[in-house]
């Protein structure tokens, strides 16, 4: 529901609309089974840098990504403006 929910109050907050959202969830303690079934998209891995840009200083995570709306890529790249969905 929140998904649904977060283009608008963002766009009501601060003034711009999101396309996605991202998560990333530590592999040592969860193997993100939830994003899965909600069906959001596993992208990678990080390295593990953490702020200090070293690697292997902190846990490997997994990246998952969610779009708000089908051409997402297009606004990225500023080919399109976004579009507000509407909530159910």
């Amino acid at each position: 529901m929140a998904a649904k929910q977060v283009q608008q109050d963002w766009l009501q907050e601060y003034c711009y609309a999101p396309v996605l959202l991202e998560t990333f969830v530590d592999t040592q303690k969860y193997q993100g089974v939830s994003y899965k079934a909600a069906n959001w998209i596993y992208l990678g891995e990080t390295k593990g840098a953490g702020r200090t840009g070293r690697a292997g200083t902190v846990s490997r995570k997994a990246i998952f990504m969610y779009p708000l709306q089908g051409d997402f890529r297009a606004c990225l790249k500023g080919e399109k403006p976004y579009k507000v969905v509407e909530p159910l």
